[in-house]
């Protein structure tokens, strides 16, 4: 099949990326201002603010599978108007549509949440995150959108990043003991999408890990795995903090589950 990755220069858009070639797909990825590293794909430039330019790199490209993991969290126009941009075109070229979405277009206040739970976002990027399942659910009523947590690879990831950071001393600041999310590999993450994005389902799914842990408890687990001292990571409560958005958000994935063969694996597995 012929595949079109958008932010496929990011963490989850590169492992995209390696799985459909794996698959001996066609794939072409974009950027905003640095290519990816991943050979054999086609890198195209792309501003998915822009919806001319989003219009005539889908319409050239002629995609039968648009995946969007295109975000940035402090630009709204990036993260909300993009995805209605993308949702526009990729519906106007016939082509299937699955929309990345998060857990922080919940707000934590009921913890667990299941596929049919509507948005209550207190953040902003959450916001633009509900904002983008709107329009894609529009434009697009035969989209995927599949909404993740945290993402955890095998040492790439921001998260992992900086937890190595905290523990070396190389930068400071606190893992939260109360800030509690359902991290996913990202491995597992790009296959249930490539899965979905090949099915007949359409409309949310939730695509997270089976453990609930704190930001602390995955720090001690990466720091675990990557042989670094745990005891010097440094904790807290960000319920003591004025940080904004959810502190204890747990996505409920069973019927997403039920659909796949790929395995969602908890964050004690795969990092144990």
């Amino acid at each position: 099949m012929r595949f079109l990755i958008v932010g496929g220069s990011g963490f989850l858009g590169g492992e995209l990326a390696r799985q459909c070639l794996v698959a001996r797909h066609e794939v072409a990825a974009t950027y905003l201002t640095r290519s990816g590293k991943t050979a054999s794909v086609e890198w195209l430039p792309l501003d998915v603010r822009r919806r001319e330019d989003v219009d005539a790199l889908i319409s050239t490209f002629r995609p039968e599978v648009v995946i969007n993991a295109a975000f940035r969290q402090t630009d709204w126009a990036t993260t909300a108007i993009g995805a209605a941009n993308v949702a526009l075109a990729a519906s106007a070229a016939g082509g299937r549509l699955v929309h990345v979405s998060s857990d922080a277009v919940f707000s934590g206040a009921a913890i667990r949440y299941d596929e049919t739970c509507v948005p209550d976002p207190i953040s902003p990027y959450g916001a633009a995150k509900a904002a983008a399942e709107t329009a894609v659910n529009a434009i697009a009523p035969t989209a995927v959108t599949a909404r993740t947590s945290l993402i955890i690879g095998d040492g790439d990831s921001p998260h992992e990043a900086l937890v190595h950071s905290l523990a070396t001393g190389r930068a400071r600041g606190m893992l939260f003991t109360d800030d509690v999310r359902c991290p996913v590999h990202v491995a597992d993450l790009a296959a249930a999408l490539l899965e979905l994005a090949v099915s007949e389902y359409h409309g949310i799914h939730h695509v997270a890990g089976t453990d609930a842990v704190s930001r602390y408890e995955l720090g001690l687990l990466i720091a675990r795995r990557d042989g670094l001292d745990a005891d010097r990571l440094p904790s807290g409560r960000r319920a003591d903090t004025n940080m904004p958005g959810p502190i204890d958000v747990r996505l409920e994935c069973g019927m997403t589950q039920r659909r796949l063969r790929t395995r969602l694996r908890g964050a004690r597995q795969f990092l144990g």
